[in-house]
């Protein structure tokens, strides 16, 4: 059955990837970006690609913007947009904390409500957290980011059973992925080399952190996206959709059995 999926974060990587691919399966697709010039380059490719999609942007974190929701009613709505930043809570300006947790927790809560509204009216709906796997396990040098995605994923697991009692058939789920080969890695882990300098405490460390790292991403990223878009659209299209949707599968069972052994 056709749905209307409202999706924030559209203009790249997964986000962009899932709407494709929602539009593919003749879900009527609401597709949303953070500013204009992302929304004028998605709809040039929906052109190009032959697809019809309604694209406009989004700004999650304004109050005006959030409100375009209540007019368009979505039956789904898949809260992907994000920010990425990292550095030691030892130093990180306590500000950029609180940037991601805006975007990554309070704003995609103000928007999750007023798509509740309808939902909970009319007893049918589904809010999909875009999450991370980040979200499950301590990170070093990525805790902003990692707090911000435990936070979120604490969110969608207490609003589920909310949800549960309310007895409206409202689903929530949480969709966690794994290091995919999107960039959103590679500019989220470069951004604490724009203020690490002399006073940094990591100062004598950072040339091979940031060796390590490329290392690292180089070796664990997925290079597409196929694996989590096929498990946001099995969670679209769920009538009961599970509490966690992982992938790459591999990653997603690697941060288990780190749990399991106490990481």
């Amino acid at each position: 059955m056709s749905k209307t999926v409202l999706i924030t974060g559209a203009g790249s990587g997964i986000g962009r990837d899932t709407a494709f691919a929602l539009a593919a399966r003749g879900h009527r697709v609401l597709a949303t970006t953070f500013n204009e010039t992302q929304a004028d380059e998605l709809r040039a490719l929906c052109q190009h690609r032959g697809v019809a999609m309604d694209v406009f942007k989004l700004d999650i974190c304004s109050a005006a913007d959030r409100e375009l929701i209540l007019a368009k009613q979505p039956d789904v709505l898949i809260n992907n947009a994000a920010l990425g930043d990292s550095g030691s809570l030892a130093e990180v300006d306590v500000d950029r904390i609180r940037r991601l947790f805006e975007v990554n927790l309070f704003a995609t809560l103000e928007l999750t409500q007023l798509a509740l509204r309808s939902m909970i009216a009319r007893q049918s709906g589904t809010v999909l957290f875009v999450s991370s796997i980040a979200g499950r396990i301590p990170m070093p040098f990525l805790m902003p980011y990692s707090m911000s995605k435990f936070a979120l994923s604490a969110a969608g697991a207490g609003l589920r059973e909310e949800m549960d009692q309310l007895g409206r058939n409202v689903q929530i789920a949480l969709i966690e992925p794994g290091a995919i080969h999107t960039g959103f890695n590679q500019s989220m882990t470069e951004s604490k080399y724009a203020w690490m300098g002399e006073k940094s405490y990591f100062k004598a460390q950072a040339a091979l952190m940031h060796a390590k790292e490329k290392r690292i991403f180089g070796f664990l990223e997925a290079r597409s996206t196929d694996s989590i878009v096929r498990q946001i659209v099995r969670a679209t299209e769920a009538r009961r959709p599970k509490l966690r949707y992982v992938a790459p599968w591999l990653q997603g069972a690697g941060v288990r059995l780190a749990r399991i052994f106490g990481a």
